[in-house]
């Protein structure tokens, strides 16, 4: 070999490991391989007025080696479900059961008194070993779409078997009930412990919050009671602190602003709101069902994470990033921050976050999951846009996240189930860590339609089940840390001048 030769090759053998070591590092720093996932329950309705086979808008808890899902089940176009879906994991999730919710609905075995049944979320009672999924009650009585009561199923035997629902509050004069939310206090040396909390909102009352408090394992409610200013709101997600506090991240009625209030009392009385902090959030393209909802989570010491939707670090407001603001107790909240799931500026659009926390850890160490459904490329049309979904991850708090790891995807939004404000895979979705530290989101993920090419189209069958990932996610050691980036942009989401409903 000559000495040119020699160095020629030296100089390609230099470049290719180099090359390797590049892209190495690449893969190993900046994106992870796609998750497997598997479908835990599918829609078997077969009532002419609903989109089938659709299922949207999932919630999840966990405990212990438990994890239970709620999931709306063939979704009306304006608005509810023919019944809520229940999916059941428990060995961490290793394998899954799944059925629907008796008395609920029309459709329900057996059947229950309400035309429709909408916003499932699931809580655990460890003091009366109780499972719950609260539910909202629709009535169609007089040709409106009404929110008639916020009801409960109960579980005795680990999630797998269902009561028949007992009302939490039933809807009197011009009240229309909407986006419920039950969270149960199960630290035992909480003083109290047992406490369960319904939180829901009354459209036909401008949005005024409500609570209600149950003592003996959901069998019954208190009367509903309000903030301490008779705030109005949105899309509540109560959480309790190991200590009793319960603080409870909400969304003013316009989705303009994320509050907070708190009870310190076991829900005998609940404070006036504070202003979290403002929302500036990007109108997501294709017409898709979406908004800056908070989504809030809490550590094992008792720190609350809430997340939304947000372009503020965004030019011209063009995507949405998650942001982040986080608290001890409630009322004094950090700073908005900006979760680096991808580049500012990189066109990628992230919305309908769902954020898990592992309870066995905190602090400096806690493990957070940020799941989310996302546009690559934010500037797309409703025949365009492609919607995937992804999560990012943190081991240290918060404090550094890795880039966006795709789920599954990508789907085309002709294939989701359409309502009157846009394709739908729900207002919320959810993740939650097994016992072992494993977190599992569930998530609506579809597929293209049998007999056409858009679901809720007549002669189609959607394909839009309820999924999660095979053995959990990855949780990464973030590289990149959380920002506070210079705010750059307003916002093009036009506040409602009217109270909004959500169901």
């Amino acid at each position: 070999m000559s000495r040119f030769s020699f160095s020629r090759w030296r100089t390609r053998a230099i470049l290719a490991v180099t090359l390797a070591l590049v892209l190495t590092l690449a893969t190993s720093i900046f994106a992870f391989a796609a998750v497997p996932t598997v479908q835990i329950s599918s829609d078997p309705y077969t009532n002419s007025t609903s989109e089938h086979h659709t299922m949207v808008e999932p919630d999840t808890y966990s405990f212990g080696s438990t994890i239970v899902a709620a999931i709306q089940s063939g979704r009306f176009t304006d608005g509810g479900a023919s019944n809520t879906g229940w999916a059941t994991s428990t060995n961490d999730g290793g394998s899954w059961t799944n059925g629907f919710l008796p008395g609920t609905t029309v459709f329900a075995t057996p059947a229950g008194p309400y035309n429709r049944v909408s916003d499932p979320t699931v809580a655990y009672d460890a003091a009366h070993n109780t499972w719950m999924i609260a539910s909202l009650a629709i009535s169609t009585s007089g040709g409106s779409v009404l929110g008639a009561a916020v009801i409960v199923n109960q579980s005795t035997n680990g999630g797998t078997t269902w009561s028949n629902p007992v009302v939490v509050h039933a809807a009197s004069g011009s009240e229309n009930l909407d986006k419920d939310w039950i969270v149960c206090d199960s630290t035992s040396t909480s003083a109290f412990y047992g406490h369960c909390y319904a939180e829901w909102d009354d459209n036909g009352g401008g949005n005024v919050i409500h609570m209600s408090t149950s003592t003996d394992g959901g069998n019954t409610w208190g009367s509903q009671k309000n903030t301490a200013n008779n705030a109005t709101g949105i899309g509540g997600q109560p959480l309790v602190q190991p200590n009793g506090t319960v603080i409870v991240p909400i969304d003013n009625a316009n989705e303009t602003s994320v509050l907070a209030f708190s009870s310190t009392n076991g829900g005998t009385s609940w404070s006036s709101t504070v202003t979290v902090a403002s929302i500036r959030s990007h109108t997501d393209a294709g017409s898709i069902r979406s908004g800056p909802l908070p989504s809030a989570e809490i550590d094992g010491a008792g720190k609350v994470f809430v997340v939304w939707e947000d372009c503020r670090f965004e030019s011209r407001c063009r995507a949405n990033d998650i942001v982040m603001s986080t608290s001890s107790n409630g009322t004094t909240w950090s700073a908005v921050t900006r979760i680096p799931a991808d580049a500012v500026g990189s066109g990628v659009d992230h919305f309908i976050p769902g954020i898990a926390v592992d309870k066995s850890t905190s602090g400096s160490t806690a493990h957070l999951v940020l799941a989310y459904y996302y546009y690559p490329v934010s500037s797309c049309s409703s025949s365009t846009c492609k919607l995937d979904i992804g999560y990012s991850s943190s081991t240290d708090g918060g404090s550094h996240w890795t880039l966006t790891t795709n789920i599954t995807g990508p789907m085309t939004l002709s294939w989701l189930a359409n309502t009157t404000q846009g394709r739908m895979v729900g207002d919320y979705m959810s993740t939650s860590f097994n016992g072992s530290g494993v977190a599992f989101p569930v998530v609506a993920d579809a597929s293209a339609p049998t007999g056409g090419t858009s679901c809720g189209t007549t002669g189609v069958t959607c394909n839009e089940g309820m999924f999660t990932v095979v053995t959990g996610l990855t949780i990464h050691r973030g590289s990149f840390a959380l920002t506070n980036d210079a705010v750059v942009a307003g916002s093009d989401h036009a506040a409602s001048t009217l109270p909004l409903t959500a169901r």
